[in-house]
């Protein structure tokens, strides 16, 4: 009889029937508190600041480094990616490296051609694959002019290759933007086809134009490949004021806070609310809010914000007077390198990403425009006067509003580092056995199967027992448990 390989995925979720977890949100890597201006020892409960990302841990990113160097594989989101954007593939990371997103769109097929690290499915990522790997223990150096080296960025140098930009060809230090296939739906600046990247130099997520009078603009490139269903919501609306995401397993509020709040205010906010019987809401991290960015959409195609319609949006009377939609608070301090390095936080914008461009010629009119995108993930100081920024911030005049508004979440899936350790499996005859140890507190197990870890997971049948059995296969793949 042929001896079957099984693969046992160990769930480490309290699950949902039928959840999967196929869009899991990985942990930040923040793990410093901040006031309004440094780092803290980090609150207590009813203390001021509680409540930030350092306080709440999420699911670690778990990479392996394939023997080769050339792939990295996250267990947890079940992406492989390359390790270095050496999109030449001589060797070398520099800045020639970098492509216009015309030539970025074939990069995939390129190592597709020679089957790069052994696979042929890569692809191009979308912005919230390519967001998974964004790391907020990296500092911002925007306005830094010293040397690089002490600099740390917003992607796991342990295992990625990274590479600021070169001042010396007259470089900006944070020139180091990756694309990423997601199109804006509208246009930026003054009607530009504009595409979604991440800067893992300052950390942020910013629409660019792929092309400014008529030169290509020249970004880094890392391609992707597996769970093809990462990035995809299944909003549930369970008809209590509340929304949740059985893709990522957590629970949204279906309203937001309907007014701008200061940082502080925002934490304070999400931890004092009750809703729908429960009491442990929170500010979202930065990844937990751009996982319901809905991309498709944006206020000047569709008259809505950029969230999927199951949502209720506030609108606000931007700077221009018009009808837009707010920002949202994230819990993330977006640290940088000077002696107030808690600034700032991180939010995400639901409406257009708002900036004051300077006509350049005479009589230098500043101009409102959508700079950035709906969907862009910036940064607001935590406290003051707007009005002391009349023409925002940056090189884009980014507006500065401060007062952003506040859409709570909470675990809908609870996560735990207990796997079942002791799962035994055997076969008799044409049947595949399994067994395993209660979970405290389970009254579910949920057996999936599928041809390719998180991907595809077929539900095979549940038990309130803790064994099981299916009919042997030629190749049983892999199997996953999971409990409730």
């Amino acid at each position: 009889m042929r001896l079957y390989t099984i693969a046992v995925i160990l769930s480490a979720l309290l699950i949902s029937p039928c959840s999967r977890a196929d869009f899991p949100i990985i942990d930040t890597g923040q793990i410093s508190c901040f006031n309004n201006s440094v780092a803290i020892t980090c609150p207590e409960p009813d203390e001021d600041f509680f409540g930030q990302d350092a306080q709440y841990d999420g699911i670690q990113p778990d990479y392996t480094t394939s023997g080769d160097s050339l792939t990295v594989f996250s267990s947890s989101t079940g992406l492989t990616w390359q390790r270095v954007p050496d999109t030449d593939l001589d060797g070398d990371l520099e800045p020639d490296d970098k492509l216009s997103w015309w030539t970025a769109l074939d990069q995939p097929a390129l190592l597709n051609s020679i089957i790069f690290g052994g696979y042929n499915d890569w692809r191009l990522p979308d912005i919230k694959e390519l967001y998974s790997l964004i790391d907020f223990s990296g500092v911002d150096p925007s306005g830094y002019e010293g040397d690089v080296d002490g600099l740390i960025p917003f992607i796991d140098r342990g295992f990625f290759e990274f590479i600021y930009g070169d001042v010396s060809i007259d470089e900006r230090i944070i020139d180091s933007q990756y694309w990423s296939a997601t199109e804006y739906v509208s246009t930026t600046m003054n009607g530009d086809h504009t595409v979604f990247g991440v800067n893992f130099a300052d950390g942020r997520i910013k629409g660019y134009g792929t092309s400014l009078h008529g030169t290509d603009k020249l970004s880094f490139v890392l391609c992707v490949r597996g769970n093809t269903s990462y990035s995809t919501n299944d909003f549930v609306d369970n008809s209590d004021g509340t929304i949740t995401d059985l893709a990522t397993g957590l629970m949204w509020m279906q309203n937001d806070s309907e007014s701008g709040l200061i940082w502080q205010e925002a934490l304070a906010y999400a931890e004092g609310l009750t809703q729908a019987d429960y009491g442990d809401w929170r500010l979202p991290d930065a990844k937990e809010l751009q996982s319901i960015i809905d991309y498709t959409r944006s206020p000047a195609t569709h008259g809505t914000a950029a969230i999927d319609p199951v949502f209720d949006c506030s609108s606000i009377t931007d700077e221009g007077g018009d009808t837009n939609y707010p920002c949202y608070w994230a819990s993330t301090t977006h640290e940088n390198w000077t002696e107030s390095p808690g600034t700032y936080a991180a939010y995400l914008a639901f409406g257009e990403a708002l900036g004051w461009m300077q006509a350049p010629f005479p009589p230098f009119d500043w101009n409102l425009m959508d700079v950035h995108g709906a969907g862009s993930q910036r940064s607001d100081p935590k406290v003051g006067d707007p009005d002391n920024w009349p023409h925002g911030h940056g090189p884009q005049g980014d507006v500065i509003r401060i007062y952003n508004h506040v859409r709570c979440v909470r675990d809908a899936v609870t996560q735990t580092d207990d796997p079942i350790d002791d799962l035994n499996i055997n076969t008799t005859g044409q049947i595949i056995n399994l067994s395993w140890s209660a979970k405290e507190g389970a009254t579910l197990y949920h057996i999936y199967q599928s041809d390719e870890p998180y991907e595809n997971w077929i539900l095979l049948g549940s038990t309130n027992t803790t064994s099981w059995s299916l009919p042997a296969a030629d190749d049983c793949g892999f199997l996953m448990v999971t409990w409730e």
